[in-house]
């Protein structure tokens, strides 16, 4: 499974109504941090895959989602278990750390 793409339109069941916790990634094609990040998140959404859906909404084509979670700078991280949003990370991290965020929660 890989990472996939969330919209504003999409938000709500995707993310919200999902019966697994959703890790979205919210950021943009020109955040150079963003794309550090992102194939550490292709790979953790083959490990936990089953277990949690990793999911990408760009900011730029999509401002509605990041305004509703008072999304300020990117990449910005939450993680979503039953609905509600249970942590959140600001800024890119390495492979690891992330993986040790997405272990706290689940």
């Amino acid at each position: 499974m890989t990472t996939y793409a969330v919209t504003d339109d999409t938000f709500e069941q995707e993310v919200l109504k999902s019966d697994i916790p959703v890790v979205v990634d919210f950021w943009a094609e020109w955040c150079g941090p963003c794309k550090m990040i992102g194939p550490a998140l292709e790979e953790l959404a083959t490990q936990y895959e089953g277990k949690i859906k990793i999911a990408k909404v760009n900011v730029d084509e999509n401002p509605s989602s990041p305004a509703m979670m008072g999304v300020r700078g990117i990449p910005t991280l939450f993680m979503f278990k039953d609905g509600q949003v249970v942590s959140h990370k600001v800024g890119a991290a390495p492979k690891a750390a992330l993986d040790s965020w997405i272990n706290e929660v689940i």
